[in-house]
């Protein structure tokens, strides 16, 4: 299942158009705030599909009944640019585990590429409800060999995907490998450069968090 927050005007718009923008990409705080903010909009999103109970709490006055989600949560960020949409997320669910993963494109002569997994660390996942947090999804490889390699450490009972900009290749190809993932994407583009970049997306989301990566 996919929902695209876009498809209804919301403050969400403009956020987006903050972090797309090359004006406002210069403030690099500004930038990893707008994720930040992201995540947490999509977080009560998110919260209307968890499972509910009724519980009392005490208050000066008397008691208030009130239903609380009864979900046991692990938040993943997917490394560099993964980790401000990430804290986003723990604002709101802030009892959440967290689990970390980093990866990255090994290219080729060719022009193709794989995503290799360097890390990994996780909380037990069996039962849980398993958010991953990653800004671009593009091919929708990184999404797919997050999802491969979380899976060993527990079967979660839900798994959902964040991210800021999706392209219909890889939320294709994600839906096709996991047809039981909720995908929480903000805004969708239609087209990829031939070294598998999003347009118009909005660059390296990692570079515009953190500075320009050197590469070897």
């Amino acid at each position: 299942m996919t929902t695209t927050l876009t498809d209804r005007n919301s403050l969400v718009n403009n956020i987006i158009a903050q972090l797309r923008d090359t004006k406002v990409q210069k403030d690099r705080m500004r930038f990893r705030r707008n994720l930040e903010r992201f995540g947490e909009i999509v977080a009560y999103e998110i919260s209307q599909t968890f499972n509910y109970e009724g519980r009392v709490v005490e208050t000066p006055l008397g008691e208030a009944h009130i239903d609380l989600s009864t979900n046991d949560l692990v938040i993943t960020g997917v490394l560099r640019a993964g980790l401000p949409l990430h804290q986003g997320l723990l604002n709101m669910f802030d009892g959440a585990g967290s689990a970390f993963v980093s990866t990255y494109r090994k290219h080729h002569a060719s022009g193709s590429f794989e995503v290799n997994l360097e890390y990994l660390t996780t909380p037990a996942l069996d039962g849980k409800t398993l958010i991953i947090a990653d800004p671009m999804l593009a091919t929708g490889s990184t999404a797919v060999h997050t999802i491969q390699a979380l899976l060993e450490y527990g079967k979660p009972e839900m798994i959902h995907v964040v991210t800021v900009i999706g392209c219909n290749q890889g939320i294709a190809f994600l839906t096709r490998e996991y047809p039981d993932v909720h995908l929480w994407v903000g805004s969708i583009d239609d087209e990829l450069t031939a070294k598998s970049y999003i347009v118009p997306g909005l660059g390296d989301a990692g570079d515009l968090c953190y500075g320009e990566k050197q590469l070897d």
